[in-house]
């Protein structure tokens, strides 16, 4: 039988190709085994954890809590880096352009992670929708309704009246243009239709000291920063913005209670890596803080900041931060809410 060259050239070109594409499906296999081993193995180095405040705030506190025992639970260190700026912005941002391999996460607080991105857009370096691989959240502080005691309410529908019955007089006080102490004073105003004076202060505390001297009437801030002035009788709380009564003020009604069920807001903390970090870093993360959120010692050391425990799975932790975006946007959206 003649071979023509044609054939001999065929065959060859067969054959080179073959080999190709078994050494190409080696590389994919060893390459494919590299990655499994290494998500595995995670973590096999130091992870930083990016807080995005200045050292001493609740964020840093609670991130440096869980940073000690996630190093004890995976057996590298888990380093707390602050990075501060822009309401938390900056470092958010930051997280969200990093390697996407579980070496750097964001211990965040996602309501004013939310707030931002939805008052302030154009200024905000991070898609909230989608440049995080939410991993659990880790807490929440409550907020509670508080009075000056020259102010004649007792509960959040007097308060409501008072502003109806004289309208632009009451002024509440809040943490800052864009705080979640604000958005929760404008979700009141929307939704109970009163005409009240927002009065921003740059923080809580200043805004405490001008409330227990009377130059303003209410304000809607964080349990913590609070309810040292309820406990002495200095502030008059009036209900807690919380589906459930909250244990460091057990006689204090829920907004739900006190007939204003749609008031629920908090302050949210949770840990998240950047968008595409793979699953099995994302759910080794979570496995250990669901373990650590558990402990009775990480409850109280967050409990001795203000803030509740909370674990959720990385789906339910995606879901609740969307819907708080979805929240806000549309009250913002709704009360022409602007930034400074």
């Amino acid at each position: 039988m003649k071979t023509t060259s044609s054939s001999i050239k065929t065959t060859n070109t067969n054959r080179r190709q073959t080999i190709a594409a078994i050494a190409a499906g080696v590389w994919l296999a060893c390459g494919s085994l590299g990655v499994a081993h290494a998500q595995s193995d995670y973590p096999n180095k130091p992870v930083k954890l990016v807080v995005p405040y200045a050292p001493g705030g609740a964020t840093d506190v609670i991130g440096r809590v869980l940073a000690k025992h996630l190093s004890d639970q995976l057996g590298q260190q888990f380093i707390v880096e602050n990075r501060a700026g822009a309401g938390g912005s900056l470092g958010a941002g930051q997280v969200s352009k990093s390697p996407a391999d579980g070496y750097t996460l964001l211990m965040g607080a996602f309501t004013s992670h939310t707030i931002n991105a939805a008052l302030t857009p154009a200024l905000t370096p991070f898609d909230i929708q989608k440049s995080f691989a939410h991993i659990s959240l880790v807490g929440t502080v409550p907020l509670v309704f508080v009075v000056n005691p020259s102010v004649p309410a007792k509960s959040v529908k007097e308060l409501v009246d008072l502003a109806k019955a004289k309208p632009g007089t009451v002024t509440f006080a809040s943490a800052g243009n864009g705080s979640p102490q604000h958005l929760a004073i404008e979700m009141l105003k929307l939704q109970t239709k009163i005409d009240a004076v927002h009065v921003p202060y740059k923080g809580s505390g200043p805004a405490i000291a001008d409330l227990l001297g009377g130059q303003v009437n209410a304000m809607i801030d964080t349990v913590p920063a609070a309810q040292s002035q309820i406990k002495a009788g200095k502030l008059r709380a009036l209900a807690t913005t919380t589906k459930e009564r909250v244990a460091s003020l057990p006689d204090v009604p829920t907004v739900g209670e006190a007939g204003f069920p749609d008031m629920l807001v908090s302050s949210m903390f949770g840990i998240s890596a950047p968008a595409g970090t793979p699953d099995a870093i994302v759910q080794k993360l979570n496995a250990a803080l669901k373990d650590i959120l558990s402990k009775q010692e990480v409850k109280d050391s967050m409990l001795a900041q203000g803030t509740i425990a909370t674990y959720n799975t990385p789906e339910e932790s995606s879901k609740i931060i969307n819907d708080e975006f979805t929240k806000w946007a549309k009250l913002i959206k709704d009360g022409n809410i602007k930034p400074e």
